[in-house]
């Protein structure tokens, strides 16, 4: 197998990124993928001028929750893969809020991490500086989102998903995608939205619209968030 290894830059607080995440899960358990975790800010990449950037507060939604994940990916890969799944899935499945420390906290705790993980992140200044370091790569690659993939060198964004395939379909599009990553001057392949594909996007984006504390901003997004909380409410 040419690709062994990726590198997954996500957002904890992305949907797209969540559902891409489940997709290359099941990539990893076919094929035996090494998926390394990466980081990326949305909070950042549209902060609008004259606003504090996220290691400006205090607690900042995606970032802090990153923060966290800096510190179990200096201790182990897998405690940062569990630490993804879980506060994902408390948002993204379940509506819930991970971005509230004590909720943060209790994750920590059922993924089998001291709670005072959380403090410890937010204590050191330098879990802000693998974040920044994570960003940029993708930034300076010409990134703009995520999910944004690295195989070796090559830097793709995407796939988008609402309905991550399983299975035989998991593998197909695993192809696609490291089939387009080998040749690089392929720039952008795209699926346009009926209006029934952004009715089955906003359905299966419900629990991530109720579940979030903060209005989306919409700079070449895949779908306007906020035109499809409008709809489902």
């Amino acid at each position: 197998m040419k690709h062994s290894t990726v590198d997954f830059h996500f957002d904890p607080m992305c949907p797209f990124s969540y559902n891409t995440s489940l997709w290359i899960r099941e990539v990893r358990e076919q094929l035996d993928v090494t998926v390394n975790w990466r980081f990326f800010s949305l909070e950042e990449v549209n902060r609008v001028e004259g606003k504090k950037h996220p290691w400006e507060r205090d607690w900042s939604y995606g970032w802090s929750l990153m923060r966290i994940g800096v510190l179990l990916r200096r201790a182990d890969m897998t405690l940062l893969d569990r630490w993804y799944a879980a506060i994902g899935h408390e948002l993204h499945v379940a509506g819930g809020k991970p971005h509230d420390p004590e909720v943060a906290r209790r994750i920590l705790q059922e993924i089998g991490v001291d709670a005072d993980v959380l403090d410890r992140a937010l204590a050191d200044p330098s879990t802000h500086d693998e974040i920044k370091a994570d960003h940029h790569r993708v930034t300076a690659a010409g990134g703009y989102g995520v999910p944004t993939l690295f195989f070796g060198d090559q830097c793709l964004f995407g796939p988008v998903l609402v309905d991550p395939p399983t299975g035989k379909d998991a593998l197909i599009l695993w192809d696609v995608v490291t089939g387009m990553a080998d040749l690089p001057h392929v720039y952008e392949l795209q699926r346009p939205k009926s209006g029934a594909d952004l009715e089955i996007i906003g359905t299966r984006l419900r629990p991530y619209l109720d579940g979030r504390d903060w209005v989306s901003i919409n700079r070449g997004e895949v779908v306007d968030l906020e035109a499809l909380r409008r709809q489902q409410s």
